[in-house]
């Protein structure tokens, strides 16, 4: 068996759903008369649904909500989200080549993803991937989630690797430390709302995934 993984986000990576998720953000804030503007959308694009919400009351002066609430925000901002996405499925391009190439190369893949259950089976299903994913891993399996490294680790003790034998291919910045923190090398996707500079930390910065090969890949791994 091949010693290398591949582990992959998926919202602004394999899925072009940031315009989604904004306009997800912006409708839940209207429904709670809270602007959500831009800046902060993409000050806190990649991270978890709580500490965001909590945010959102902080900065628009309310009092911190309470866990019950937070929750029932959470799931009808995803609602809202997954309808969104579902109108109009918006693979990121490049994304079937590479997944089958690695699956071919024998590369074991894997999901590491903040996002809550229900959104990862849901854009999955619209991946379609004919590569299969050995381990899939959701923000609701782990403690905390990025920039925390549990995601990742959790994936890489479920394929029964070293995390040194793992390479996260992620988008934001919180991804990218979370990688660096569970001791892997990353790739950052340089998609929609980031720059070269917000993914500086990156071990390299595509523009997109037709970048990748599994021999660059497993090139970074051995750096």
């Amino acid at each position: 068996m091949n010693p290398f993984a591949a582990i992959f986000d998926l919202d602004g990576t394999l899925v072009d759903s940031c315009d989604c998720h904004q306009r997800a953000w912006a409708a839940l804030g209207d429904s709670l008369g809270i602007q959500v503007s831009r800046e902060f959308f993409f000050r806190f694009f990649g991270r978890p649904n709580p500490p965001i919400i909590k945010a959102l009351f902080a900065e628009a002066g309310r009092d911190e909500p309470s866990s019950a609430l937070i929750q029932s925000l959470a799931i009808h901002k995803e609602e809202i989200f997954r309808a969104l996405v579902g109108a109009a499925f918006p693979l990121m391009p490049g994304t079937h080549a590479l997944l089958n190439a690695l699956h071919c190369s024998g590369w074991l893949l894997a999901i590491g993803s903040s996002a809550p259950p229900t959104n990862v089976q849901f854009m999955l299903n619209g991946i379609a991937a004919t590569s299969p994913f050995a381990a899939v891993v959701s923000g609701d399996c782990v403690p905390h989630g990025k920039p925390h490294p549990d995601v990742f680790l959790e994936a890489a003790r479920r394929l029964k690797l070293l995390p040194t034998d793992c390479i996260v291919i992620e988008d934001a910045a919180p991804g990218v430390e979370a990688a660096h923190r569970a001791g892997m090398k990353c790739v950052a996707l340089c998609s929609a709302g980031h720059t070269h500079e917000e993914l500086r930390a990156a071990d390299l910065i595509i523009n997109h995934l037709d970048e990748l090969t599994p021999s660059r890949l497993q090139s970074l791994i051995y750096q």
